[in-house]
């Protein structure tokens, strides 16, 4: 084992229940789906995949806040994914990472990106162990299994096994703009769990694990979002994101029928940020009722049905410096304009805690 066992009282973050299984093929298996020689139909999949699967350990600033454990894992002989919010409090010298052999090695930190809660740690001499998994290219299919594989409460090599119960999820940031194109599933996510991969029966790693909201609700950082930002971490240090600078809200029946839409379909402007690529290109609606604003209904021709559309397109379509065709309806007339993407602004807010966030170190246990 690679730390001590952990008692529930001391988890820090949301969503915390009882701790997931150690091994694949215990009890957290569905036993009508064992094969012949009685192992879990995903023993193969957390065989192929755990020795790739790291613990980090996370020392704070002069012992302050910051510290805990979290989850990882090696995309190459050199680099691991794992969660902003997980490293972000981080000491210098203060990232310890352990392997599934025992081995530990001292991580530093290549590039964190706090829009999409990633990082990249660096390891020198990775262990032989350490295959590296791969970044999955495609979106999930809702029903996909899927395992979730980490350190929940800070016990070790542990997974747990669901379903992808949605994709193209927007997750709530501290930074004020929401993580989009995430995935749901129903694999339990605990604190711990947070930077792990979230992996389909094939290995590939379908998502980063985020946070959980519950037993039955957790979410992971998408894979097609990972596949954009990492490689600028391991070359930058930093990712910048394409930035409209508006504010918008769904548009339902009763806002459809008072701007005279014939059906409710698209976001609504209601805010332009002053000085930003919308400024003077699109219009926001009158402050307090749903009027004169514009309709985004389309941008290059890819419908935009809702918020959470708008956002991932944005992220994983284009990028700052990309000029972009927005189909709009503005006074009940569809018009076509031009907007100039720019980078994202410098986040401002406080960082908040992440429900289902890192466990807190586990009190020292005598072998």
């Amino acid at each position: 084992m690679r730390t001590g066992a952990v008692t529930v009282l001391g988890v820090a973050g949301t969503g915390v229940g009882a701790a997931q299984n150690e091994t694949a093929d215990s009890g957290d298996a569905n036993p009508s789906g064992q094969a012949d020689d009685g192992e879990s139909p995903y023993t193969e999949t957390y065989r192929n995949t755990i020795d790739s699967v790291v613990l980090v350990s996370v020392s704070g600033a002069g012992g302050g806040p910051g510290g805990g454990l979290g989850s990882g894992f090696v995309i190459d002989d050199q680099h691991i994914v794992t969660n902003n919010h997980v490293v972000q409090g981080a000491s210098e010298g203060g990232i310890e990472i352990q392997f599934s052999n025992e081995e530990w090695r001292t991580a530093s930190i290549v590039g964190t990106d706090v829009y999409s809660d990633l990082a990249v740690l660096s390891v020198e001499d990775m262990p032989d162990v350490a295959d590296g998994l791969s970044l999955s290219e495609s979106e999930p299919a809702i029903g996909q299994t899927v395992l979730a594989i980490g350190n929940p409460l800070g016990l070790d090599a542990s997974v747990s096994h669901g379903i992808v119960s949605g994709t193209d999820r927007s997750l709530p940031s501290p930074t004020g703009f929401s993580i989009p194109a995430a995935i749901q599933t129903d694999a339990p996510i605990n604190p711990g769990n947070s930077g792990g991969p979230l992996v389909g029966l094939e290995g590939d790693v379908l998502g980063v694990v985020f946070a959980g909201a519950g037993q039955t609700i957790g979410f992971a950082i998408s894979a097609l979002l990972a596949n954009r930002v990492v490689p600028a971490l391991i070359e930058d240090g930093t990712y910048e994101h394409a930035y409209m600078g508006v504010g918008v809200r769904p548009v339902g029946p009763e806002i459809a029928a008072e701007i005279g839409l014939d059906e409710p379909v698209g976001v609504l402007v209601v805010e332009v940020v002053p000085d930003g690529p919308a400024d003077g290109v699109l219009e926001p609606s009158t402050r307090g009722r749903p009027t004169g604003g514009d309709v985004i209904v389309a941008i290059d021709g890819e419908a935009i049905p809702n918020q959470p559309a708008l956002s991932s397109y944005l992220a994983l379509e284009t990028s700052p410096g990309d000029t972009i065709e927005i189909e709009i309806v503005r006074d009940g007339e569809p018009q076509t304009v031009e907007l100039t993407l720019e980078a994202r602004p410098d986040a401002e807010r406080p960082p908040a805690p992440i429900p289902g966030g890192p466990g807190e170190r586990p009190p020292s246990t005598e072998p």
